[in-house]
């Protein structure tokens, strides 16, 4: 993986307890857990027919360095969007990662 390449900013955030909300329990809350460097590899708009009528979907993988924890369960925030991670590949031995990612609808 050429660092040349790596030419966005990505953050993945991840869900975990929050801040207390005072009352001895605490708020859910999305949290940053680490900022990368990144590629898009493929970016592709789709639209469908739905029940509830016609909508789009936004998928798009992104190639990064290797960072421990990244789940599925975790959300990518790149250029002011949201992006839930369907799927997280390991590239070679833990040299990077691959983001297999749809847009969350806002």
């Amino acid at each position: 993986m050429r660092a040349g390449k790596l030419d966005r900013l990505i953050t993945i955030d991840a869900y975990g307890p929050g801040v207390p909300d005072g009352g001895g329990g605490s708020i859910p809350s999305w949290t940053p857990i680490a900022t990368l460097r990144a590629q898009i590899i493929t970016l592709s708009t789709e639209e469908f027919l739905r029940s509830y009528g016609e909508s789009s979907e936004t998928a798009i993988v992104f190639r990064t360095r290797f960072v421990e924890g990244i789940q599925t369960s975790s959300r990518v925030t790149y250029d002011g969007r949201r992006f839930n991670i369907k799927e997280v590949k390991e590239l070679g031995r833990r040299q990077g990662l691959e983001l297999r990612c749809e847009e969350t609808g806002k």
